[in-house]
């Protein structure tokens, strides 16, 4: 019997392959690797023992797998929940034909030289203080849930205000900063950690952090290490590490996310 491959059919095999590589990449270095890997060959083993007629215990595998749907959802929310985001945030929302542009009547405000240089001064001197930090700058998606613990500020972006925050001896340096909309939302927010279990040692609890939020939002995160003082960017899951003063305007500059 022939075989025949159609554009159809090549069309499927990109789109399951583009599902898994993205699945891949959200739960690789943590648990739920294992429990996917676990559940993938018990379901290549269902697919041998029904190719072979094996009624009996296809029967009895095809039930649990059925049912073990709402098992998965339950087991993977986080991943689900990072899979969406990561959908809606990188193909929807800040695609170059996002559903954002093609509904809106308002073009993109270019990003202020100010708010980056403010930012970027404050990292300067924070990091030849070796003062750690950790600064959330919003995209789309709203900041205002994860505001939640922390001192609603609303202030002006300024290099003074932000090393104030950030000095040991002040009741807010403990946390996250979040801006939003060119402000200082808020001051001394819980980010949620990542749950990769694979990181680097040098990683503290503000790069696990800032990793953390960067899996749960869009947002682009700085971090100051406390220890060695190096400025590291985070976006979409990925840090980069030893970024000088002016790689980092660069990066705030070209992002346009004020």
């Amino acid at each position: 019997m022939p075989f025949h491959i159609t554009i159809l059919d090549i069309i499927d095999i990109v789109l399951v392959a583009t599902v898994m590589f993205q699945l891949y990449r959200l739960i690789r270095g943590t648990a739920a690797l294992s429990i996917f890997l676990g559940i993938f060959f018990i379901y290549l083993f269902w697919i041998i023992v029904k190719a072979l007629n094996m009624e009996l215990i296809s029967g009895l595998l095809g039930q649990v797998i059925g049912v073990g749907v709402i098992a998965l959802i339950i087991v993977f929310q986080q991943e689900v929940r990072r899979f969406l985001l990561v959908i809606g945030n990188r193909y929807i929302i800040n695609s170059r034909f996002s559903l954002n542009r093609l509904f809106s009547f308002v073009s993109n405000q270019p990003s202020s030289p100010r708010e980056a240089e403010e930012i970027v001064k404050a990292c300067e001197r924070l990091s030849s203080n070796r003062t750690g930090a950790l600064i959330v700058i919003g995209r789309k998606s709203s900041l205002a849930l994860f505001s939640e613990g922390g001192e609603i500020l609303k202030a002006q972006i300024s290099a003074e205000l932000l090393e104030t925050i950030f000095f040991k001896n002040t009741p807010l340096h403990d946390g996250a900063v979040l801006i939003e909309g060119g402000l200082i939302l808020a001051a001394r927010c819980p980010l949620p950690t990542t749950d990769q279990v694979n990181l680097p040692p040098r990683y503290g609890m503000r790069h696990r952090a800032a990793i953390g939020m960067s899996e749960h939002s869009d947002a682009l995160i700085i971090v100051l290490s406390e220890e060695s003082g190096n400025i590291s960017v985070v976006d979409t899951g990925e840090i980069r590490e030893n970024i000088t003063p002016n790689e980092l305007r660069n990066i705030l500059l070209m992002e346009k996310v004020w």
